[in-house]
């Protein structure tokens, strides 16, 4: 199959180039991971952007959401399951309880602690937005046969699994 050149295969050429010395497949693997993280990302916000909400906000929207009933959870487990500093993620609760997409109430088991829950309207929304997102992505992955993404699924998933341990 007849491969088109990218912008990481010129880099890949230049550092041939200049070091011939270097394997350069991490670098021809990564590029295009990184590369394609921050388009895919792009794509996303302007996905949920019709909808008033951010990647970020979209994510606590929806790790809400895949708890299933009641749609609730603490603070500190929210930041722990989006890798982000408690004051991050304050932020972020701050704007969508102003929206009315969530709310914060005390914990019944923990006066000191909280308990964040999507509202009616949040459930709504972020039912309405996982779709949105998610016709962006599959639009994007058209590119590629059932058995080629189920193959890069798979690939990336071992990636993932030994350079995250």
């Amino acid at each position: 199959m007849q491969q088109h050149k990218d912008p990481v295969d010129a880099i890949v050429d230049q550092w041939a180039r200049v070091r011939p010395d270097l394997d350069t497949r991490a670098m021809e693997v990564f590029g295009r991971i990184f590369r394609l993280s921050r388009a895919m990302g792009d794509r996303m916000e302007k996905a949920y952007e019709p909808y008033g909400i951010s990647r970020g906000e979209f994510d606590v929207l929806a790790t809400l959401r895949r708890s299933d009933e009641p749609y609730t959870l603490s603070p500190r487990e929210l930041s722990s399951t989006l890798m982000l500093t408690t004051g991050g993620m304050t932020g972020r609760l701050d704007k969508l309880e102003r929206a009315g997409l969530l709310r914060r109430s005390p914990d019944p088991h923990d006066r000191r602690a909280l308990r964040v829950t999507l509202t009616e309207e949040g459930l709504r929304l972020i039912d309405e937005v996982v779709g949105a997102g998610l016709t962006e992505q599959r639009a994007a992955l058209s590119a590629l046969d059932d058995e080629q993404a189920d193959q890069l699924a798979d690939l990336l998933r071992n990636l993932l699994r030994t350079t995250a341990e």
